[in-house]
């Protein structure tokens, strides 16, 4: 087992997964945990979405709040894991590994045994062999061993594939070095457990018949023959095949090297000649790793028939050439009689695409034929071509191809013979083709061409040169240009450069220098295309956010599957990405790019597709509020419905799922709408998000949406919008804890309400209103609010709002002592939720009942109620709101005398309440918590935790529960012997209660 044991944190994939910090192992969880971070860790750096993980953690049909449940997980696993927030980082739509190479022995491997290929092409035999024995010896066993899942079975698959291939290279170098009698038992220990895999048998044949044992050797053809029949119904392959029958006669090339370490032996003849018109290998080529290895691997497969061709497709940019010629260099030597490359001109600026017959003219002039020998016509030419090479073993590589029918006539016919292609867009319709998509480089890989351009300038400023790169959208292109300009200009810090890059109106200018530009790149992509190709390209890029076909369909003014039809075609062509099966997302440059296209003669067509996006997604989201929000006011739009096809939202985990998906895109479109104008539009779309994000607990995205409400609203000049705008607003500022502001906010918006006769806006003005002077401790006048409030609501059928209301005021009344008066409050509200079927209030009401139970000192009947809310705790609900139901268990389950279950539930509240957005109901979690530990003796912890409830509560004005943190801290104070203290605390939090007019006896206890 390896593990770093100077404090640094290590993760092992190699085996079972394993987390070192230092010489202390961590305990990572459950099995949701460990699968998370095992996908995670298995390709670090990478943007995983949260879709990709929620497969890898479920083995079946996964559960209806997976997505809630990986996002706790990381939280669970950020908790447990040292700096967990720097090495699980929330990215866009998912989350990656952020690790170095040093920490993670997945990565360890692959850079020493990228060491041993460079090695072993430099002919450092034993340097490579010392690399890929390090390697290997990282292995402690099966890899991932129970973590089970599909996803992570088939990774655990290519893992093992890798380490096999490893083992082979090894065993290879050391047969090369002279050493065979020590290899027997290796090769043994690896053919027992892979008796099927002919390479390794053909090994172990080799050493066994080097070290003068040549039955044996025979032996082994026998038993692996036998296998393969018997399972598979084969014969060996004719390398193997060969292998035995030059043992039985003993051919002079199986024997040893003559030395330990050989002369390596030119690649070609001497005097025979060998073409090779290859542009010349970066000397900086760096990353890309993996999918050099699979070319490579690949390119060096035996094959039983037809043409070989690897072609490399990707987005302009991405160094689909720079990999494509590094692969060429390092397969010279498996092509003696020539590599050849030709530019086909396919994405070239101000130079026509080259045709087939004039590429044909340059490759046989390579080869050394006359003008005078080469037909002029294609068919003669392309003959010419294939009847040269017959017998012969060329690379050759087709550079910037657009078009299949321009390949077609190029490629050999001759099996030793090997085509590689390059090209911006799939060429679907090139039958035979192995194709690697060639997507953005990691993070990592990033970080080392920087590295490896900037030297110790990227060690002075390594978060400015991660910031760099992520700005550079991890584009090879992007990067080459950023790190030419920094060399050039020494004076400049990269953070300087970060900084010039964060204005995305110019970004794409300082992405260029002398010829090379990522614009231009893209723009010859762009240019590529019909009109019509390129009139849906800019439109779609008017989105803020992934698209389906649904949404292209509204943007495009098109049906669902015509809309496909266009996403794919554009996916093929590498301008727009797809990080899940029926979702599309443009990459960050290119999406500056198509922005910079708008504008002009287009503009009018542009506002078009947004009012049509804006009103496609206002239809949607009101579908979606009429089932997970029933009761709630309908308030008319004044805007037309959309007619485009909508996916189905008709139930609620549907609804749900929507609503979660696409939250990030919603608050991007409500702040889109307003910068086009769209203010009624951004209101009503606003209200319907602020509902959604209300009920999951995402507080600062609601302030922020109510916010930009507003701001809309009163540029609309519509009062009832106003009205609407600011009681949701007023609510937020609840949920932050910013008393003062948010009772302003309720009454402009309550009386504004008033004014125009907007009965439900001026109800919910005065439930808001109540509930801030209740907060405030000023109860008389927070009674009289939802008094008012409550009367107007059933005087208009609001049973929604009336269950709302009547929580406040429960809430209002126990805090005041009057248990009974809560009681009946929190009563009628659960009793209204049940009415409306549905209702995320319900658990809100519980809470409060059992308050109210707890205050009349009717325990068994409160911890039936809070039963029931705990029960409705889903992995959705706000963790404010689940740790306030722990709280009050923990407090009910003391009282009936189970303290274990007590201090667990109490354990479980805390926990979760460092990642509530919600300070008030922090204050009242630890307070209710606090209680539960100075009764049981834990007099230092009760506190601290009344302590933090007062700072909590003091700072927001939230008179109650500070009063409750200064009795707390009195009673803790005495228990602890700081009479002085405890009789301090006590006159404050007496003379708070008599300001409040809270009776002596009535306080919690």
């Amino acid at each position: 087992m390896r593990s770093i044991v100077d404090g640094q944190l290590r993760f092992n994939l190699l085996g079972p997964l394993e987390a070192w910090d230092g010489d202390k192992r961590l305990r990572l969880g459950g099995v949701i945990q460990e699968r998370v971070l095992a996908t995670l860790l298995l390709e670090p750096g990478k943007v995983l979405p949260v879709s990709r993980l929620v497969a890898a953690a479920w083995t079946e049909e996964p559960p209806t709040t997976s997505s809630h449940q990986v996002r706790k997980a990381i939280g669970d696993l950020r908790r447990r894991i040292p700096r967990g927030s720097e090495v699980l980082v929330t990215d866009g739509p998912g989350y990656r590994a952020q690790l170095a190479d040093a920490q993670l022995d997945l990565s360890e491997f692959n850079a020493l045994a990228a060491s041993a290929r460079e090695a072993s092409a430099a002919g450092r035999t034993r340097e490579a062999v010392k690399a890929l024995s390090d390697a290997l010896a990282l292995w402690r066993g099966p890899v991932l061993t129970g973590e089970g899942g599909p996803v992570i079975e088939a990774a655990a698959t290519a893992l093992e594939e890798r380490r096999l291939a490893a083992a082979e290279e090894l065993f290879g170098l050391r047969l090369s070095l002279g050493e065979h009698g020590e290899l027997v038992i290796d090769l043994r220990q690896f053919v027992e457990q892979y008796p099927l895999r002919e390479n390794l048998r053909g090994q172990l044949m080799l050493a066994l018949y080097r070290s003068e044992r040549q039955a044996e050797a025979l032996e082994e053809y026998g038993k692996v023959r036998e296998l393969l029949v018997d399972e598979l119904g084969i014969d060996p392959g004719p390398k193997l095949t060969k292998l035995y029958e030059d043992i039985l006669r003993e051919s002079p090339e199986l024997a040893p090297p003559p030395s330990a370490q050989p002369v390596p032996v030119p690649a070609h003849p001497v005097g025979v000649e060998s073409p090779c018109t290859l542009p010349y290998d970066l000397s900086d080529f760096s990353g890309r790793e993996r999918q050099l290895g699979e070319i490579l691997q690949r390119a060096r497969q035996d094959r039983s028939g037809g043409t070989r061709i690897l072609a490399v497709d990707g987005m302009g940019g991405s160094g689909k050439t720079s990999l494509a010629v590094r692969a060429a260099h390092q397969l010279a030597d498996a092509f003696p009689d020539g590599q050849l490359y030709i530019d086909l001109r396919g994405y070239s600026p101000d130079q026509q695409p080259l045709s087939p017959v004039s590429a044909l003219g340059t490759l046989l002039r390579a080869l050394g034929l006359p003008d005078d020998r080469i037909p002029d016509d294609l068919v003669d030419r392309t003959a010419l071509w294939r009847m040269t090479l017959i017998g012969k073993r060329v690379l050759i590589l087709l550079d910037n191809a657009a078009d299949a029918a321009v390949v077609r006539p190029l490629l050999p016919t001759d099996l030793g013979c090997l085509t590689l292609v390059t090209s911006r867009a799939r060429l679907v319709d090139l039958d035979g083709a192995h194709w690697l998509c060639l997507e953005v480089m990691t993070p990592e890989e990033s970080h080392t061409l920087v590295g490896e351009a900037l030297g110790e300038r990227v060690k002075a400023e390594p978060e400015a040169a991660a910031e760099l790169a992520r700005l550079c959208g991890h584009l090879p292109l992007a990067l080459r240009i950023v790190t030419a300009r920094l060399s050039n200009r020494p004076r400049w810090t990269l953070q300087y450069m970060v900084d010039r890059l964060q204005d995305e109106t110019r970004r794409l200018d300082e992405l260029s220098m002398g010829e090379r530009s990522v614009a231009a790149a893209l723009r010859l992509s762009y240019q590529a295309l019909d009109e019509n190709s390129r009139a849906a390209f800019r439109t779609l890029a008017l989105h803020p956010g992934d698209i389906d076909v649904y949404v292209a369909a509204a943007l495009l003014d098109t049906s669902p599957r015509q809309g496909e039809d266009i996403l794919e075609f554009l996916l093929d062509v590498h301008l727009i990405e797809q990080p899940e099966i029926g979702r599309y997302t443009f990459h960050d440059l290119v999406s500056s790019f198509a922005r910079g296209l708008h504008g002009g003669a287009r503009e009018h067509t542009d506002e078009a597709a947004v009012e049509r996006v804006l009103g496609y997604y206002l239809t949607l989201s009101e579908a979606a509020c009429r089932i997970l929000f029933p009761g709630r006011r309908q308030i008319p739009t004044g805007l037309d419905e959309s007619t485009f096809e909508l996916p189905d939202v008709k139930t609620t985990d549907r609804a749900r799922t929507w609503f979660a998906r696409e939250q990030d895109t919603l608050i991007s479109l409500v702040t889109l709408a307003v910068q086009h104008g769209f203010d009624r539009h951004a209101v009503h779309l606003a209200r319907n998000v602020v509902f959604h994000l209300n009920a999951r607990g995402l507080l600062d995205e609601f302030e922020e949406i109510a916010r930009i409400a507003v701001t809309a609203a009163r540029r609309l000049g519509d009062d009832s919008l106003l009205g609407m705008s600011l009681a949701n607003l007023g609510v937020a500022c609840w949920e932050m804890g910013a008393l003062a502001e948010g009772a302003e906010v309720a009454r402009e918006g309550r009386d504004l309400a008033a004014r125009v006769g907007d009965g439900g806006t001026e109800a919910h003005g005065d439930s808001t209103l109540g509930l801030y002077m209740s907060l405030l401790g000023r109860f008389p006048e927070a009674l009289s609010h939802l008094e008012r409030a409550m009367t107007k609501e059933r005087e208009l059928g609001l049973r929604r709002a009336e269950a709302e209301t009547l929580t406040i005021l429960s809430t209002l009344y126990e805090q005041w002592g009057r248990y009974r008066e809560a009681a009946e409050a929190a009563d009628r509200a659960v009793e209204l939720c049940r009415q409306l079927g549905q209702h995320e209030n319900k658990l809100v009401a519980l809470i409060d009942l059992g308050f109210a139970r707890v205050g009349l000192g009717e325990y068994k009947e409160a911890e039936a109620v809070v039963a029931q809310a705990r029960n409705l705790c889903g992995e959705t609900r706000e963790p404010g709101i689940v740790a306030l139901t722990l709280a009050l268990s923990a407090e009910i389950a003391y009282t009936l005398g189970d303290e274990e279950k007590a201090l667990a539930y109490a354990r479980r509240a805390l926990a979760l309440i460092g990642s509530s957005a919600s300070p008030l109901r922090s204050a009242k979690v630890r307070n209710t918590v606090g209680r539960v530990y100075h009764k049981s003796g834990k007099h230092r912890l009760a506190m601290e935790l009344h302590t933090k409830a007062h700072e909590l509560a003091a700072k927001l004005d939230y008179r109650s529960e500070e009063a409750y943190a200064r009795l707390g801290m009195s009673q803790a104070a005495e228990a602890l012997g700081d009479v002085q203290a405890a009789a301090g605390h006590r006159t404050v939090c007496e003379e708070m209660f008599a300001s409040m007019e809270v009776p002596a006896g009535s306080r919690r206890k």
